[in-house]
């Protein structure tokens, strides 16, 4: 009995492990670029998402000496270009491009982000989703690290808006699950992540690692991009600088056919690694330890599942909405151990209105 009882072990040494992590990224000191290098957003859009308006004029407010933004967009029918307009009208004094089209590759936003490396001037790249909030000093503080030649991308974490019960539980996921283990990811050898919230990287890096083609058939394009960077020789960077993103499931369907869907990217980059995050549910294993009537075990699991939720939402991402919720930590986890096991029942995902197949190595084809 003794022995099994070791097993509750790991998942406690793994929330231990997040709670300091967190407490590491909430001290970590801000860096700021010294001599600034000229920068390209580029921006792939498609439809209108909840805040788009308020998140793109973010990035036309950077308080930073020289950068383009360029949009970028599949067709001419697309409801987007209209904010985009508005936005060039209100901004001229910024450097604003629209272009329309895309090449051809599976995942529809690496075609336009091919169309729009076409056109991009500056050496640094910037690549964010459409949703992507910051502040005026965000281009300043995340193209600092490649100011060090051996940093070949720098992403950031993120914290979630939402816009109805569904979305505002797949928040709480965020911030309490996603978010603490990308950062205990280094901490067990992983060297490859990159997250869709914000991607920034030299255009030679990106260039000899094969370009944005080289990712067109893969529905990990984040995590593509950053791995084969990381491939040439350089470094992943986490950035101390968190961004904020709205979420648009207004379903409890859309919820958890999207969380299904990360979690099928995950399984299909990352096999091993995701094989084994069952032990990061510690809800899951403190229902186990209930049920034995181990109830030290339990409280223990219990306990350090929420302060680790607390440490994550509440210093790592800076969440200032009620902390309460991060009491909903164990009860998160029964959710995400059965989004775990329905993500082995198949390898097809729902994106953008397209039904795909995973196969090898995350590639995507058509269902």
């Amino acid at each position: 009995m003794n022995a099994l009882w070791l097993v509750f072990l790991v998942p406690l040494f793994y929330q231990a492990i997040v709670i300091a992590v967190c407490l590491r990224q909430s001290l970590r000191k801000k860096r700021e670029t010294r001599v600034p290098l000229p920068v390209s957003i580029l921006k792939p859009v498609r439809g209108l998402d909840p805040e788009m308006q308020t998140a793109l004029r973010s990035q036309a407010l950077q308080d930073y000496p020289e950068f383009e933004i360029l949009f970028g967009v599949g067709d001419a029918d697309d409801p987007a270009i209209a904010v985009i307009e508005e936005l060039r009208r209100e901004f001229p004094d910024v450097a604003i491009a629209l272009h329309i089209g895309a090449k051809p590759a599976q995942n529809a936003k690496v075609g336009i982000l091919a169309n729009l490396a076409q056109h991009a001037t500056h050496p640094v790249w910037v690549v964010s989703d459409s949703d992507i909030l910051v502040t005026p000093d965000y281009l300043t503080r995340i193209t600092a690290p490649l100011e060090d030649a051996e940093t070949g991308v720098v992403t950031c974490l993120y914290r979630a808006a939402s816009h109805s019960a569904a979305s505002w539980w797949e928040a709480v996921g965020i911030a309490i699950d996603f978010m603490p283990s990308t950062l205990v990811a280094p901490l067990v050898g992983v060297k490859e992540f990159g997250l869709g919230s914000t991607l920034c990287f030299r255009k030679s890096d990106l260039l000899a690692a094969g370009g944005f083609e080289a990712l067109a058939d893969y529905i990990a394009d984040d995590y593509q991009l950053a791995r084969r960077i990381v491939h040439l020789g350089k470094r992943a960077y986490l950035s101390e600088y968190v961004v904020e993103t709205s979420l648009g499931d207004a379903t409890w369907r859309g919820a958890w056919k999207h969380q299904l869907r990360w979690a099928r990217t995950i399984r299909a980059s990352k096999g091993a690694g995701f094989a084994g995050l069952f032990i990061t549910h510690a809800g899951v294993w403190a229902i186990a330890a209930i049920a034995l009537h181990w109830w030290a075990a339990a409280t223990l699991l219990i306990g350090f599942r929420i302060a680790a939720a607390l440490a994550s939402g509440w210093l790592a991402i800076r969440i200032r909405r009620n902390p309460l919720s991060a009491l909903l930590a164990p009860l998160w986890d029964l959710y995400a151990f059965a989004v775990w096991l329905w993500s082995y029942t198949s390898n097809d995902v729902e994106w953008r209105d397209r039904r795909l197949r995973i196969v090898a190595d995350g590639k995507v084809e058509p269902r």
